[in-house]
């Protein structure tokens, strides 16, 4: 992944560029830890030679696995980044669309990138902490009550 910022004024905003071969969801974590990521959300575009979706089952509190094993364009990822126990953690949802036109999506598990990802990732000038759901089993943002705006 090659990163360049093209806005260094609050909020930063980067272009990050990942190449053929390149898992996208540990190096934009490892990339939100280097910058200190408190809070931000991205978009992206691109293709995928394989990717893993989930789909969360209520029932189950976890994700079941959706195996994307074919070349598929990336034709949305939308995230955020928020911290977990203080460290940044990705949280993204994507579509991608095969040959014949269909799509499918849901929770971004992992994927590999052929040829090119395009992520415009915009800090945000808040923090943002997950915390663990019981309900849910996830681990979702926290907004203080206090600063809940109605």
């Amino acid at each position: 992944m090659r990163a360049k910022i093209i806005d260094e004024m609050a909020p930063r905003t980067w272009a990050l560029v990942f190449d053929t071969g390149d898992e996208v969801i540990g190096p934009l974590t490892q990339f939100a830890t280097l910058h200190q990521l408190a809070a931000a959300r991205f978009t992206a575009i691109g293709a995928f030679s394989q990717a893993t979706l989930g789909y969360f089952d209520w029932q189950k509190k976890d994700y079941d696995r959706i195996p994307i094993g074919e070349q598929v364009e990336v034709l949305s990822l939308v995230g955020d980044v928020a911290l977990d126990g203080g460290q940044p953690k990705i949280h993204a949802h994507v579509v991608v669309g095969k040959r014949d036109g269909s799509a499918h999506g849901g929770h971004l598990l992992d994927a590999r990138v052929r040829p090119t990802l395009e992520v415009m990732l915009v800090e945000s000038p808040a923090r943002l902490s997950r915390v663990f759901d019981r309900v849910s089993g996830l681990a979702l943002i926290e907004i203080d009550p206090a600063h809940v705006q109605r």
